[in-house]
């Protein structure tokens, strides 16, 4: 198998950077095939389909295709918070879109592109379970799980990886690169950017 890289260009502050290649796209769709297997066996017997919320702007990609891979119906809702700035976190978290659904006695499935501190997970359960769902589980595609602090595992992991700052299928580099079709990961970071 030939190598892939990528060489960011885009008028950004990391370009000339050389990315390596992660996941294909072929080992997504594959893997979120898989998940969607999962949730749709575990929840096809409730009385009421599962509400499927996507962390924006990254879940997209992966939401969409997860959905569309299911085999029992779900309800579909978006909430963005913001806690990056560049590519490092900020620490705290700012809720910027909330949801419209009402979540009250119904299970929730939270849909993440990627877990890495775990601040944004923790606060996400926290805030909707103040709302008492039937249940709150999560769905990440990718799961830094060496470094991350969580309160609860997350249920449905796509991926587990290295603690690299990665771009592509919904993850951005300052904004630039989601509609990649493959995941691809930083090697090393600017001595003056502070990493993921």
């Amino acid at each position: 198998m030939i190598k892939k890289t990528l060489t960011l260009n885009y008028g950004g502050s990391f370009d000339g950077e050389i990315l390596d290649l992660l996941i294909s796209e072929e080992e997504i769709q594959e893997r979120v095939k898989q998940l969607a297997r999962e949730i749709s066996c575990d929840y096809k017997n409730k009385s009421k389909p599962p509400i499927i919320i996507g962390v924006l702007n990254g879940s997209f990609y992966f939401m969409a295709d997860l959905l569309r891979a299911m085999t029992i119906e779900a309800e579909m809702d978006f909430i963005k918070i913001s806690s990056y700035h560049k590519i490092g976190s900020t620490g705290t978290i700012r809720l910027i879109k909330d949801i419209s659904a009402d979540i009250h006695r119904r299970d929730v499935i939270l849909v993440e592109d990627i877990i890495d501190s775990g601040l944004s997970i923790n606060y996400l359960r926290s805030h909707f379970e103040s709302s008492n769902p039937a249940s709150v589980k999560v769905a990440t595609l990718l799961y830094k799980k060496e470094i991350t602090k969580v309160a609860h595992e997350p249920e449905y992991v796509g991926f587990e990886i290295p603690d690299r700052f990665v771009v592509g299928y919904g993850l951005d580099i300052e904004q630039q690169y989601r509609r990649l079709r493959d995941i691809f990961a930083m090697n090393v970071l600017k001595t003056n950017k502070k990493g993921t």
